[in-house]
């Protein structure tokens, strides 16, 4: 490998070893490297980049899905789906935990975000479990467990930023999550009944059959969202990217309309949100693809193939390594 390949990595070490963020320690590392490599290039390289990520339509998916994370947050939409979730499986032992994980399958349905779930609902199921006797611990910890379920379960934002990247199908990606993420909810809600009876966690809220009624229908607008995200884009009817405008426009609809939750001062809140998330978004995917213009420019896979091959041809000790 070249010097300034060498001192790319080198720089990227440093980086994380002193905790810089993951964006920053790759722009970093690669303004390193074209400074030892191609000087002149610099700018050049930066504004094809940066031309490539915003003229690619995939990449407005993610910012449709963080507005409309951030509106069902903000709407009190999530409070619908906790009590709807609250009647289906309060009755359990450790009742609340599963809502906890049924609920994040649900949201992640939604909005394809660990954040989203974590920073929103989240904090409501963990204020309840500690009411209602759970540790503090466990109650944090499963949140935060289930809550990486949106990563995984359609439609997921590390996936739309995949795709852009890699020029892989999101709807094939899609596809692939919804096994994935049903198994995980499932597991966890299994660990969940394991550990309720080995701590006498008590069951959560049991309600009768015209309270839980009356919660499914109130829960029945904010669930139609699923529908419209996975419906749209499995029946082909729209893109993912369109899929999110939809979504989202319907989000706003329910909350202001329906559930009248959303006023225009909680709107201009969710939209500054959203801008910054993004922006925090954008910054990691055009440092990701100047990187990845780096790695295939010197042929790094090459050389690390042909390093691993030096040593073995086996093909299981090749995956192994």
């Amino acid at each position: 490998m070249s010097m300034p390949i060498i001192m790319l990595f080198v720089v990227m070490a440093i980086c994380f070893i002193i905790r810089m963020p993951v964006s920053f320690s790759m722009l970093a590392a690669s303004i390193t490297y074209f400074l030892l490599a191609a000087p002149d290039k610099l700018g050049q390289v930066f504004t094809v980049i940066t031309g490539n990520m915003f003229a690619n339509y995939t990449m407005l998916a993610a910012p449709l899905f963080i507005f409309m994370a951030n509106v069902l947050n903000e709407g009190e939409v999530t409070d619908k789906l906790f009590s709807f979730c609250n009647g289906l499986l309060g009755r359990l032992k450790g009742g609340t935990a599963q809502v906890n994980v049924f609920i994040s399958l649900i949201f992640s349905g939604m909005t394809g975000s660990a954040i989203a779930d974590a920073s929103g609902i989240g904090l409501m199921e963990i204020d309840q479990m500690k009411k209602e006797g759970y540790d503090a611990e466990f109650s944090c910890a499963i949140t935060a467990a289930s809550a990486t379920v949106g990563p995984i379960f359609p439609p997921s934002i590390p996936m739309v930023i995949y795709a852009m990247l890699s020029g892989a199908s999101i709807g094939k990606l899609f596809m692939g999550g919804m096994v994935p993420g049903v198994l995980l909810a499932i597991l966890l809600m299994i660990y969940v009944a394991f550990i309720s009876h080995k701590r006498n966690y008590p069951a959560g809220v049991v309600m009768s059959k015209r309270e839980f009624l009356k919660a499914t229908l109130q829960a029945l607008p904010a669930l139609f969202t699923v529908v419209i995200l996975l419906g749209g884009i499995y029946s082909g009817i729209c893109t993912p990217t369109e899929a999110g405008a939809v979504a989202s426009a319907y989000a706003l609809i329910i909350s202001a309309l329906i559930y009248k939750t959303l006023g225009w001062k909680k709107l201009w809140g969710i939209i500054k949100k959203s801008a910054a998330n993004t922006a925090t978004l954008a910054l990691l995917c055009g440092t990701s693809m100047l990187f990845s213009y780096i790695i295939s420019l010197e042929q790094v896979p090459r050389v690390v193939a042909s390093l691993v091959m030096g040593i073995t041809d086996n093909k299981y000790i090749f995956l192994f390594m």
